[in-house]
């Protein structure tokens, strides 16, 4: 991929990073007209539902904005006086009439138990699992209104929860409560009989990128590392079309029609990255945060925990086609970058491919399960 589009997602991870962003999401169902609250030190209104958009004007943390429409990929259309116009729907929450954040009361979070062992359940529409007790820390997961998490520990307003056997963090205390049963919202099949779709990125005439040391070309990494995704996603049971096979280059809009076209129930598109300066490691992509973000997590969480080799630099936020034009769920995953000598030698292994691969694998059977 390129630099500029890494570039880009680290600087919008620095500036969420430091917003200091409350724990739950806007809903992405609730009916419009509503009100909600701005939850960051400061918010831009943009002219349309894009980050390119010209900014209108901006608002401060508490602000309260009337939300008119809600756009498919996160974006929300406001106003305020005689402002309108596009903000990120994920820095904004819900209120009631009554000016109160919906989903919590004066008393939630008083009634939990911070004994070790015992457990809560979520009563906001999303709450974000952090890596410490603190919104300055970064995202590791997140849990819907419902579902129960078990408590290990407790600061101040924040909880130490465990959320799955392999999902660990902090959630802020105000947005759980005891007592009520655990939601699922899985079929409970798993990811047996999903249908995915693997991109191998680039391909034909297009190598991606080149490493700086032995030359090695991106497209032959995304292959193989995409046909290796392929193996473990079937051994778990799953369905698979590649977007390609061979050394061919399907265009953008051909890799996200195979994607449509199939009903897939996701798409996780596989490359391998460059840059100027000496960055390792692994990054994950989404565009859309309701759609497409618990995808990414799941599957940052397997790559952060699975000893693959090289780091994992979190998740963020990518406006790539193959990732802005899908309806389908989707994920676009860099396996180290080809301008790091460290990252290229790792990554040219087999073994590297297919221990990244079946990280992969195993971060869709946790979404889908």
């Amino acid at each position: 991929m390129r630099t500029k589009w890494f570039g880009l997602a680290l600087i919008l991870v620095v500036i969420v990073g430091g917003l200091g962003l409350r724990s739950n999401d806007a809903a992405a169902t609730t009916k419009v007209p509503y009100q909600a609250k701005v939850s960051t030190t400061a918010l831009n209104v943009r002219s349309e539902p894009a980050l390119q958009a010209s900014v209108v004007g901006q608002l401060k943390a508490g602000d309260v904005v009337t939300v008119t429409d809600e756009e498919e990929d996160g974006w929300v259309q406001i106003k305020k006086n005689n402002l309108s116009g596009y903000a990120a729907g994920y820095l904004l929450r819900r209120t009631d009439n009554s000016g109160q954040t919906a989903g919590t009361s004066s008393s939630t979070g008083g009634k939990v138990s911070t004994s070790p062992g015992s457990t809560a359940t979520v009563t906001a529409d999303s709450l974000r699992i952090r890596s410490g007790p603190g919104t300055g820390y970064k995202v590791v997961g997140s849990l819907k209104q419902g579902e129960q998490v078990t408590i290990l520990s407790s600061e101040t307003s924040w909880l130490k929860i465990r959320a799955t056997p392999s999902v660990t963090g902090w959630i802020a205390k105000e947005y759980v409560d005891k007592g009520a049963p655990k939601q699922s919202h899985s079929s409970g099949t798993g990811i047996r009989g999903k249908l995915i779709v693997v991109d191998a990125g680039h391909g034909g005439s297009d190598p991606g990128k080149i490493g700086t040391t032995y030359d090695t070309k991106e497209k032959g990494l995304t292959l193989s590392t995409a046909q290796y995704l392929k193996q473990e996603l079937q051994r778990l049971g799953a369905k698979v079309v590649m977007t390609r096979t061979t050394d061919v280059k399907p265009e953008l809009s051909e890799r996200v029609q195979i994607s449509e076209s199939n009903h897939a129930d996701a798409f996780v598109s596989i490359h391998y990255n460059s840059a100027e300066t000496k960055t390792s490691g692994t990054l994950t992509f989404f565009y859309s945060e309701q759609k497409d973000r618990p995808l990414a997590n799941a599957i940052e969480s397997e790559l952060s925990e699975s000893g693959i080799g090289l780091r994992s630099n979190g998740v963020s936020f990518g406006d790539f086609y193959v990732l802005r034009e899908n309806n389908v769920v989707s994920t676009l995953v860099e396996l180290g970058f080809l301008s790091n000598a460290k990252d290229e030698s790792n990554v040219r292994g087999s073994a590297y491919q297919k221990s990244a691969a079946a990280a992969i694998a195993r971060g869709l059977a946790d979404y889908f399960d």
